[in-house]
């Protein structure tokens, strides 16, 4: 082996003769590009130290064209050792690369000529670094000498060389998978360069370049129990801005990474947003710390997935059924209340806590005798929304005094006709997950002889079991037999609460027993609607061919008048459903739809285009809804409705989106049709549900007094939304003044009161939001529900001001509790310090950047606000689960020891 020389000893023995004449020589000889004067000029700028250098590394260049092969292999040692020993700022280029600049033409010329030896591969890894700041653009010659070269460690020449080598692979791949050339060589360089990233900290280099030349299995074997995890969280988060099917790709990768760490949690997360259930099993299987697996539970049962768990996945019987157990959500009720005892808001609350009437001047509390039936009816809804699952309030559950026969039925009584079925229905919102006491207290009103209540207690029972799941299926035993009667409002009480109860569960039963309603030529227009919606929502998302089928020939079957009828338009929806963020599998169905009469054609295809993109981000989609919207018509179509609620649908999967989708509906309200701008308010509260902006709710302050009353209408429920659970002191003020501005009219009262209380709503505990697990995770039943309370609010005037008010109940699909609940290893509330602070975006950072800005400790159970993250204060226990949200399973911690 033979020793590199000394690169100062070389200079001097090559030229002990005549040091200075051979210096001298090197000048005259070397061909500079300037003329001779500038060139002195340049020289005396320079230190004398870097004279030696420019100097010195002339002198190389001259030798390296020596006809001695032993005095050439001297020269290139020396420059080679030059280049990798010099060091650069970061603004500035490297000295001696900046002193070879003039000689690279000549060096490449002389390339071509030399005779093919070992010097040629040297010669060739100088060229390949002097062209990172010579080469013409587009050239890729650093690539190509690199390839000409010797092979040698990567690393050596520096980060800034692999990272433009990365770049010029990426081009140079993409050209020849163009012609189809072999692309071993390149694969070669890939494997070191992504080597090289992986050991310097540089992750998300090494995915980007894994990703331009679509080989990402490499990625597996380079990622080490250091860097494995800022790997995947680059992976995931980058997965949302990739087109299809790169996305499912980049998370397989992710799942496969997370899996080979023992990462099950976050594995878990994965799978499920891959909508992969056979992950989900292996993510069971293949860990068996029980411990872990509950805490897998609750991951699952927040996602709102039903899952059934076998012998493989948890052997032992008994732990089986405690597991299943978290997966139906059975101690949901039981935490929500911990939560709330906690924050002490047990203490029922009464609508006027909420309206707040001594607030106002006088005209507006004097003005509450207007349609009294209205206004109870408001109330009975805000008394619903405002004690959501607390089991206890002031108008429906009063203890009966024995004599006057109960206070709860004579509340029942102040509500008319059909305001009876909402406020029976109400008493199921009042102990929402609560199923055992739900239905012993709803049971009294079966025994009614008023047709509304029978149908607001059968809805009541689908609202108590709504995202519970039970063995004996209660709700199904109660609601079957009511399907088929004769009243068509005790038929959608039935129907609705199936909806309800076993939304995403894809039940065979349900399905053989609403599926002849939808071909039954005599049942009316409402019923069938709310029967595709139910179907929708049991069957979310699973593409079920059989249904899809049944909701097109009851599409198809029905006449012009009829399809003509708001009702009509919730039938796309029910199909729509079927896809919910299932992208491509709609295009057949798409395809079916456009045979249809003309009056629901274009309706049909944005309600189905919508759902199916529903979530993902894809830019094109939202081109295509703002091209539908740009269109103007003589008369108002109804299909532009759906288009502008299908951009919030796509755009809220990640901020950015989001963000520039909010602009372009404010441009939308500015240059749109009549019936685009009355979508508008529902799309934006759609983007920022349950997390109030303060640009959007400016926006919709503004819309709540437009000229048109529907577009008021739909701002103020709109509000209402956007503010969902958040208690938000400046929505609730402005919602206070419209009152007081609105106490005349009737309609927009109403819809005052609904958003005053959903602001409020479960007193500040819940949250709409359909996001969770740090916005990573999209639960479709929630979805489901906001999307088809949305529809219904496209025909305020129809539906939520007729006689259909109960569809506002869909919205218990996406109530959830806000909160994270520290449990310990018996499932037991354990309180722990925490810090709750606004959440960072730090994916691909270097270092270990703070994940939460402005934090306050707090111990548990906590209220996370959206956008909010919490790590735990304290080293005594380790989380179960890296997201801190919902119930989180602590373990003590081992190796912690007490200071004090």
């Amino acid at each position: 082996m033979s020793k590199t020389p000394d690169p100062n000893s070389t200079g001097a023995s090559g030229s002990a003769g005549g040091d200075k004449s051979a210096r001298e020589e090197a000048t005259i000889k070397v061909p500079s590009k300037d003329p001779k004067k500038k060139d002195d000029k340049k020289d005396e700028d320079l230190s004398e130290e870097d004279l030696a250098l420019k100097q010195q590394l002339e002198l190389y260049v001259e030798r390296v064209q020596d006809t001695d092969p032993g005095l050439q292999k001297v020269a290139l040692e020396s420059m080679r050792q030059e280049i990798r020993t010099s060091t650069s700022s970061m603004t500035s280029v490297p000295k001696p690369l900046k002193f070879l600049r003039p000689h690279y033409g000549t060096l490449k010329g002389y390339y071509e000529k030399m005779p093919d030896l070992d010097l040629k591969k040297l010669l060739a890894d100088i060229l390949s670094v002097l062209a990172l700041t010579m080469s013409a653009e587009g050239e890729r010659e650093s690539l190509k000498y690199r390839l000409l070269g010797s092979q040698g460690d990567i690393g050596s020449w520096g980060h800034e060389y692999v990272r433009n080598l990365a770049g010029e692979i990426s081009q140079e791949y993409a050209k020849r998978q163009g012609e189809e050339g072999p692309i071993d060589d390149l694969m070669e360089l890939v494997q070191q360069i992504v080597a090289f990233h992986m050991k310097h900290n540089a992750e998300p280099e090494a995915v980007d370049l894994l990703m331009e030349v679509e080989d990402l299995d490499l990625l597996v074997e380079h990622v080490d129990s250091t860097n494995y995890k800022r790997t995947c969280s680059y992976l995931t988060s980058s997965a949302k801005y990739l087109p299809g099917p790169d996305d499912m790709l980049v998370l397989d990768i992710a799942y496969t990474i997370y899996m080979k760490f023992e990462e099950y949690p976050s594995a878990l997360v994965t799978a499920l947003y891959l909508d992969n259930m056979q992950y989900v099993k292996q993510v069971f299987t293949s860990c068996d710390d029980l411990l872990r697996k509950k805490q897998f539970c609750y991951i699952l049962a927040r996602h709102g997935q039903t899952f059934e768990l076998d012998e493989e996945m948890c052997a032992e019987d008994e732990e089986r059924e405690g597991l299943q157990e978290i997966i139906n959500n059975a101690k949901l009720s039981e935490g929500y209340l911990t939560l709330a005892r906690d924050i002490e808001v047990m203490e029922p609350k009464t609508p006027d806590d909420i309206y707040k009437p001594h607030l106002l001047d006088g005209r507006a509390s004097a003005g509450a005798s207007v349609d009294s039936a209205r206004q109870n009816l408001a109330s009975t809804f805000v008394n619903a929304f405002v004690n959501a699952g607390f089991g206890q309030d002031k108008l429906m559950t009063v203890p009966s005094e024995a004599s006057s026969g109960g206070a709860s039925t004579s509340w029942l009584f102040k509500n008319k006709e059909h305001g009876k079925a909402s406020a029976a229905a109400s008493l199921g919102m009042i102990l929402l997950w609560d199923v055992d006491s739900g239905l012993a207290q709803i049971d009294k009103y079966f025994h009614s002889t008023d047709t509304h209540v029978i149908a607001g207690a059968l809805l009541g029972v689908g609202i108590v079991n709504c995202g519970i799941k039970n063995e004996c299926d209660p709700a199904l035993a109660l609601l079957a037999e009511y399907i088929d009667k004769e009243d068509p409002s005790i038929r959608i009480g039935a129907i609705m609460g199936l909806g309800l109860a076993y939304a995403g569960s894809q039940n065979e039963q349900i399905r053989s027993k609403l599926t002849p309603i939808l071909g039954d030529s005599k049942a009316s227009l409402d019923v069938l609607a709310f029967t595709a919606i139910s179907l929708g929502l049991v069957y979310v998302g699973s593409c079920n061919e059989e249904i899809a089928q049944a909701v097109i020939f009851a599409l198809m079957e029905r006449s012009e008048s009829e399809l003509g009828e708001p009702f009509a338009r919730l039938l796309p929806l029910g199909l729509g459903l079927l896809y919910l963020g299932k992208q491509e599998s709609v295009e057949a169905t798409a395809e079916v739809s456009k045979t249809f009469n003309e009056k629901i054609r274009k309706h049909c295809d944005m309600t189905l285009l919508s759902c199916a993109y529903a979530g993902t981000g894809n830019v094109l989609k939202v081109q295509h809804f703002l091209g539908q919207c740009a269109q103007h018509f003589e008369k108002g179509e109804t299909f532009q409705g759906p288009a502008v609620l299908g951009i919030a649908m796509v755009a809220m999967a990640e901020e950015l989106g989001l963000e520039m989708a909010i602009r372009s509906l404010e441009h939308l309200l500015q240059y749109g049709e009549p019936n685009i701008r009355r979508a508008v308010p529902l799309a934006l509260a759609l983007l920022c549900i349950s997390n109030p902006k303060v640009n959007v709710m400016d926006t919709l302050s503004r819309l709540s007094h437009d000229s048109d009353s529907e577009v008021a209408m739909a701002a103020i429920i709109s509000l209402g939304l956007i503010g969902a659970g958040t208690n938000n002191a400046r929505i609730a003020g402005m919602l206070r003044n419209l009152s007081s501005y609105y106490y005349k009219e009737a309609n927009l009262l109403f819809c005052v009161r609904i958003a005053q209380g959903l602001v409020h709503l479960g007193k500040g505990l819940l949250t709409l939001s359909p996001y969770h697990s740090e916005h990573f995770l999209l639960s479709p039943t929630a979805l489901a529900g906001l999307v088809t309370m949305l529809h219904a609010c496209l025909d305020m005037k129809a539906i939520i001001l007729g006689k259909y008010h109960y569809v506002l109940y869909f919205l218990t699909l996406a109530m959830q509790p806000r909160m994270l609940l520290t449990v310990d290893e018996n499932l037991k509330p354990l309180s722990v310090p925490v810090r709750v602070g606004q959440a960072v975006d730090v994916v691909g950072q270097a270092g270990r950047p703070k994940t939460i800005t402005g934090f306050q400790t707090h111990s548990t159970p906590v209220l996370l606000a959206a956008g909010d993250r919490a790590e735990l204060a304290t080293e005594k226990y380790i989380p179960l689960s890296p997201i801190l949200e919902g119930f989180v399973i602590l373990k003590e911690n081992r190796d912690y020891r007490d200071d004090q």
